[in-house]
């Protein structure tokens, strides 16, 4: 039968351990609940018993359905017909082609999946996706919203629309942008997806497709999913000409525009109306002048306004590109820089006057899948190093290297020029093993807040922890800077406590010159993830001044609240309960009222 229409509502309930919690309420429930649409595959329904190495909630369910409401998209060329007429020969290649997926998932649920695919682990408990949820105002407050916190926070995170046919990573899932708007001391929230290209064609169709990069393209099996989209694409039962992204990691504001990214596609941009809800407008391409993907860490700089951002390909040279906008979104050429191999640069810096670009030891090596291996692979016998180029650079013959070897920052969270050594110093965290996020190790993961000084006389490097009592070593990930001094010399940090991994149990403002640690604790079986740090008022010079931003999830009680911490006390000042459930997720920002009202 067609791909298009033969699909079978199948319910299942993943448990792991014996864990006991409390008794979902109805409204807790209902956003757990679980039906989905697989292909037609003669397969028997089964419980998984898993102990999930992540100790989260025990039952993985998924929405019923992907919205209790509508979901709203602006740009009609985005909305999917209401139905697809197939011909002849579509109706045979689908027929044809569900068919070699059955085999191959049938083949592939006979082997035990890595922790780092294995949906059970990857997205149990709270990592698990919920539904949409309209707007939702006059939220209940515990304490008082400051005057000064005016405006939307964002963040991104992973939500899969359908449950896993086979494989699948964290990273893999669909794009969820979560806002919480403030006004007048009130608060209101929603959630929606993203609607990608693969979102709503997925939706159309009623189960997932599209390869997951991570998750399930290891060795011969990956070859072959990547065999079947191929041939699903040549026959015109999928598109994906206009992105394969799922824009679930990032989130910029620029040019008036809120920017939903992932490194494997163009960003999206996503609408927040006058009352706080969000709405997809389409994939962005600066009026025409983006033609390649774009990293999920763009970085804009906080005098000139101008966003400078890389571009890296996994399959053919050029590797990596660089490029900028101008304030009024004007991109200039790219330019190319020259690699050996493709590298994976989820993130980079700038400073004042030049760009840092970490060339490190995780790559792409796509001939692995052949010997049966992940294409992600950590590779030792690589240096790793620091490219330094001119921010205004016309190509990449000035870009000076400097080795740092065994240095893996997933992150870096801050640079700036010191001209009397003729340095650059980079803050990041170091992190080990390297490619441990991506492929299964015994080793315990380390991330060490570090400080790599890039010597563009001698052309040497230097690095140290930050936190240099042993005892008080924490590994931290994910966080920020203040945003008004990014590229230039800062105090402080506001970073993720990333323990137990991957978890976040709290956050820690580190000074990075004494490397002294100010922790604020969720509290037991209390969890979140990126710290959002928010300034104050930027002309009293005060780098501290603010408040910082977080969702916080009780895994005791299933319910979720953002949090709005006083920077330099790391007191409470105001508690934000939401109505639904708020996965962890990954990186968000602050879009202020007078921005807002600004927004195309």
């Amino acid at each position: 039968m067609s791909s298009f229409t033969a699909t079978a509502a199948v319910s299942r309930r993943w448990v792991s351990g014996n864990h006991t919690h409390p008794p979902l309420s109805s409204s807790q429930s209902s956003d757990l609940s679980y039906s989905c649409s697989l292909p037609m595959t003669s397969r028997a329904q089964r419980k998984l018993n898993v102990s999930s190495a992540l100790h989260t909630h025990p039952a993985l369910h998924f929405p019923k359905k992907p919205t209790n409401s509508p979901a709203i998209v602006v740009n009609p060329q985005t909305k999917e017909s209401d139905s697809k007429q197939m011909n002849m020969f579509q109706r045979a290649a689908a027929a044809a082609l569900d068919a070699a997926e059955g085999f191959l998932v049938s083949h592939e649920r006979q082997h035990p999946l890595p922790k780092t695919a294995d949906p059970s682990v990857q997205i149990a408990g709270n990592f698990a996706p919920v539904n949409e949820q309209p707007l939702r105002r006059n939220l209940p407050v515990v304490g008082k919203i400051p005057d000064s916190i005016k405006g939307v926070y964002v963040r991104n995170g992973a939500n899969p629309l359908h449950e896993p046919v086979t494989g699948h990573h964290f990273f893999d899932g669909d794009g969820m942008v979560h806002a919480v708007k403030v006004e007048n001391g009130s608060a209101s929230y929603a959630c929606r997806f993203t609607q990608t290209n693969r979102f709503i064609q997925e939706r159309q169709l009623g189960r997932p497709v599209f390869p997951k990069a991570i998750g399930e393209l290891h060795g011969h099996t990956g070859i072959a999913r990547l065999m079947l989209f191929y041939a699903r694409a040549a026959a015109g039962l999928v598109d994906p000409a206009h992105g394969t992204g799922v824009a679930n990691a990032g989130l910029v504001y620029f040019n008036n525009r809120l920017l939903a990214m992932s490194e494997d596609d163009l960003p999206y941009q996503v609408r927040i109306t006058p009352g706080g809800d969000l709405k997809t407008v389409g994939r962005y391409d600066f009026d025409g002048q983006l033609e390649s993907t774009m990293i999920a860490h763009p970085k804009v700089d906080p005098e000139s306004g101008e966003m400078f951002a890389l571009s890296y390909d996994v399959v053919s040279k050029p590797y990596l590109k660089y490029f900028r906008f101008s304030p009024d979104g004007t991109k200039s050429p790219d330019i190319e820089i020259n690699l050996d191999q493709p590298t994976m640069m989820h993130d980079f810096a700038i400073t004042e006057n030049f760009v840092v670009v970490p060339d490190q030891q995780v790559v792409f090596k796509l001939q692995e899948m052949i010997r049966g291996g992940s294409p992600v692979i950590y590779d030792k016998e690589k240096v790793a190093r620091f490219g330094i180029l001119n921010k205004y650079a016309a190509d990449s013959s000035e870009i000076k290297w400097i080795e740092a070897p065994d240095c893996f920052c997933f992150h870096l969270w801050n640079a700036w020029e010191e001209p009397e050594t003729e340095e650059v110093v980079v803050i990041g965290s170091c992190m080990t093993p390297p490619d441990s996020i991506f492929n299964e190790s015994d080793e315990n993961l380390k991330s060490v807040l570090s400080e790599i000084r890039l010597n563009l006389r001698t052309g040497e490097s230097t690095r140290r922890p930050i936190i240099s009592d042993g005892e008080e070593q924490v590994n931290l990930e994910a966080g920020m800077v203040n945003r008004n001094m990014l590229g230039r010399k800062t105090k402080f940090a506001y970073l993720a406590l990333a323990e137990p991994w991957p978890k976040v149990s709290g956050f820690a403002k580190v000074d990075l010159e004494t490397g002294e640690v100010e922790k604020h604790l969720y509290g037991e079986n209390r969890y979140g993830g990126e710290p959002l740090f928010l300034p104050g008022d930027e002309n009293n010079g005060v780098e501290d001044d603010g408040h910082i931003l977080c969702f916080v999830h009780d895994e005791m009680t299933w319910k979720s609240e953002l949090q709005i911490v006083n920077a330099v006390s790391l007191e409470v000042e105001a508690t934000v309960k939401l109505p639904s459930r708020v996965p962890y997720g990954f990186h968000g920002t602050f879009i202020g009222a007078n921005d807002l009202a600004k927004q195309v």
